[in-house]
C-alpha cells in the first residue's frame, strides 16, 4: 500500500510539472524560434554591415556623440562576447577609441537582436526597459572611460585578430541554414533547462517567497535580483522562462531590469573573455560598474513605475 500511494504522489508530481512546463513551453517557444531566426538574419545579411559603419565613424570627428551611437551598434550585434572581442580588437587598430569600444562591447555584452525578441515574451513594459537600461548602460560604460581614462590605455587587444566567419557557404540560403542550426544547438539547451527550472519555481516555491524577495518598491528586492543574477544566468534565451514566473508571482520591474543587466554582464564566459582584455584591476573596476548601474537602474525603474 505505502509503495502505490508513493507512486501516485510522484505521478500526481510529475502531472503538475508538465502542466506548468507545457505552459511555459506554448508561451516562449514562439519567441525563441522567432529569436533564432531573427539572430541568424542579423549575423548572415547584417553582420558585416553593423561592424564596417562602426569602422568608418572612426573616420569622422563625433567626439562623445560617437559613444551613443556605438552602444547602438553593439545592441544591433549578433556576436557573442568571445566574437566581439576580436572584432573590437580590429575596431581599435583601425583607430576607434577606447570609450567608443567601452560602450559597443558593453551594450553587446547585455543585449543582442536575438535576446531583444526573447524578452518580448516579458511583455512590452519589460521589453523597452531592457532596450533602454541595457543601452544607457554602454553609454554610461563609455562616457566614464572618456572621463577617466584619456591618458591611459584600458583595454589590451595585443594578440588578437580578426575570427573567421563560419558564414561562408556560397549559397546564401544553406548559409543562413547552418547559422541557424548552430543557434539553435547552441541555446536550445538552455531554453529547455530554463523552462524546466520556473516549472520547479512555480510548483514549489510559493509566490509569497517571490514577492517578499523581489517585490514591491524596495531597494533590498532589487539588491536580491542584482545579485541572484550572477550565478543564475547562463543565457539570455534560458531565462526568460524563469523571469516570467518570478514576475507573474509579484517580482517588481525594477528587480527585473536589475537581474538583466548583471546575469549577462557577470555570465561567467562574459567575464573570462573580459578579463583577457581587461586585466584583473580593470576587471573589478567592471565588475563594481555593472553591480552599481544595475542596483540604480531597479531602483530608478521602481520609482517611476510605482509614482505612475
Amino acid at each position: 500500500m505505502g509503495g502505490n500511494r508513493e507512486l501516485g504522489v510522484l505521478r500526481r508530481e510529475a502531472i503538475y510539472l508538465w502542466y506548468y512546463l507545457s505552459i511555459q513551453f506554448r508561451q516562449i517557444f514562439f519567441y525563441w524560434v522567432l529569436g533564432m531566426v531573427l539572430g541568424s538574419a542579423v549575423s548572415v545579411f547584417l553582420k558585416d554591415h553593423i561592424h564596417n559603419t562602426f569602422r568608418s565613424l572612426g573616420e569622422k570627428r563625433l567626439g562623445v556623440v560617437g559613444i551613443w551611437i556605438a552602444s547602438a551598434l553593439g545592441i544591433a550585434s549578433p556576436l557573442c562576447m568571445y566574437g566581439t572581442i576580436p572584432i573590437a580588437a580590429s575596431f581599435s587598430k583601425s583607430g576607434i577609441k577606447d570609450d567608443w569600444l567601452a560602450a559597443f562591447m558593453m551594450a553587446s555584452i547585455l543585449l543582442n537582436p536575438q535576446l531583444i525578441i526573447y524578452s518580448a515574451a516579458l511583455g512590452t513594459t519589460a521589453l523597452f526597459v531592457r532596450i533602454i537600461s541595457c543601452y544607457l548602460c554602454g553609454v554610461t560604460a563609455g562616457l566614464l572611460i572618456r572621463a577617466f581614462c584619456k591618458d591611459r590605455q584600458f583595454f589590451n587587444f595585443s594578440g588578437f585578430d580578426e575570427p573567421k566567419s563560419h558564414d561562408t557557404d556560397p549559397n546564401i540560403f544553406l548559409r543562413f541554414l547552418k547559422n541557424l542550426g548552430r543557434n539553435m544547438k547552441a541555446t536550445g539547451i538552455y531554453f529547455l533547462a530554463g523552462i524546466a527550472l520556473s516549472a520547479v519555481f512555480q510548483r514549489y516555491v510559493p509566490a509569497d517567497f517571490v514577492r517578499s524577495l523581489f517585490g514591491g518598491n524596495e531597494a533590498w528586492g532589487v539588491l536580491m535580483a542584482a545579485t541572484i543574477g550572477v550565478p543564475l544566468y547562463a543565457c539570455g534565451g534560458g531565462t526568460i522562462p524563469l523571469l516570467q514566473a518570478w514576475m507573474a508571482d509579484g517580482m517588481s520591474m525594477g528587480s527585473a531590469a536589475a537581474f538583466m543587466i548583471t546575469g549577462p554582464a557577470t555570465k561567467i564566459t562574459n567575464l573570462g573573455a573580459v578579463k583577457i582584455v581587461l586585466g584583473m584591476k580593470n576587471l573589478v573596476l567592471y565588475i563594481l560598474f555593472v553591480a552599481a548601474f544595475a542596483c540604480l537602474t531597479g531602483i530608478v525603474v521602481n520609482m517611476l513605475i510605482f509614482a505612475v
